[in-house]
């Protein structure tokens, strides 16, 4: 199983587009959005080609193929655009033997942990920051912005065989962990 994770597009067509040709090209079986899909939010500056309705018609497309959260600006407005349910404020996945606890990050994240057991991963976006480590006895994981970047670049988060990789669009690594635990980097 190959996943793509992305988080906080905030409207942007360009980025919508270009996250999709990678979750393409990837060859991914699903798509995962950790929210704020649709709207830029107060805080945010309008990212490039700002398009929200252009952006839910680019998901409605996938909407067998994506699992979502709601991010703290998605709304049940932008429910009625979407063709896949986006407003759960988490939801849990079961795969390889890892149990990845994914959510926004507004609610959750690094220093406000949900209810987690060893060798769980916690997966949020929210920050617009990269972040791939081990804490103690879980993992937890953030693919950054695809849009909106405040550490770096533009980037989405792919696993596949026990490896959570955080990639920009040039095919740069920006992380990469092990959730065995083994060769973190």
């Amino acid at each position: 199983m190959k996943l793509m994770f992305i988080s906080d597009v905030h409207g942007s067509a360009y980025y919508m587009e270009k996250s999709l040709n990678k979750f393409e090209k990837e060859k991914c079986d699903y798509l995962i959005s950790l929210g704020d899909l649709l709207y830029h939010g107060p805080r945010n500056d309008l990212p490039i080609d700002y398009a929200p309705k252009n952006v839910a018609a680019m998901l409605n497309k996938y909407k067998d193929k994506i699992i979502s959260v709601r991010g703290n600006c998605d709304s049940e407005v932008d429910q009625m655009m979407l063709e896949f349910p986006i407003l759960s404020d988490y939801t849990h996945l079961f795969i390889d033997g890892h149990r990845f606890f994914l959510t926004h990050g507004h609610h959750y994240h690094k220093d406000a942990l949900p209810p987690l057991s060893k060798n769980d991963v916690l997966v949020y976006g929210h920050y617009h920051v990269p972040l791939a480590q081990k804490e103690g006895d879980i993992f937890i994981l953030n693919p950054s912005s695809v849009s909106l970047p405040k550490a770096g670049t533009n980037s989405f988060g792919i696993y596949e065989d026990h490896i959570f990789t955080i990639k920009t669009f040039e095919d740069e690594i920006v992380a990469s962990i092990d959730l065995r635990g083994e060769d973190e980097s």
